[in-house]
């Protein structure tokens, strides 16, 4: 049996982050590139659409926080959705709100250049998930044994 090229595996949320994410910024449109050309001619922009899904491509800037390297730590993650998805959560900070997200899938890619390459993911989602805290199963996990210890006392 031979996976296919470009097969996601399907992951929950807490496995793979299990700090969870941080949204940096906004959900925008994953829109197709537009030469000067198409510009001046006054060509409007289109939004990509997911070969598999059929779905709109929506993107997002994340930030993992328990990513040892700091440039790997901040990434995009697409998002799959006929409508622009809401993230559920309140900010932490201005243009900083922790999220988790549902129907998590990853696709293994090679990353980086010449004699530096390393395997990385292209993550896809089909949005967010109502979640009192937003963070992953660590923080849950360390929050409950706080509270554990605060009623002991």
């Amino acid at each position: 049996m031979a996976i296919q090229k470009r097969h996601r595996f399907p992951i929950e949320f807490d496995v793979a982050f299990p700090q969870g994410l941080v949204l940096v910024g906004e959900v925008t449109p994953d829109n197709e590139y537009q030469s000067r050309e198409d510009r001046a001619a006054g060509r409007p922009t289109r939004q990509r659409v997911d070969e598999a899904t059929g779905q709109r491509q929506w993107k997002a800037t994340v930030t993992d926080p328990d990513e040892q390297n700091a440039k790997r730590a901040s990434f995009e993650v697409t998002l799959l959705g006929d409508v622009q998805p809401v993230p559920t959560t309140p900010e932490a900070l201005p243009g900083m709100r922790p999220i988790e997200l549902e129907g998590l899938t990853a696709e293994p890619k090679v990353a980086g250049t010449g004699e530096f390459k390393y395997q990385s993911f292209v993550f896809r989602a089909t949005g967010f998930k109502a979640s009192a805290t937003g963070t992953g199963r660590g923080s849950a996990a360390k929050s409950a044994a706080s509270e554990s210890s605060a009623k002991a006392a």
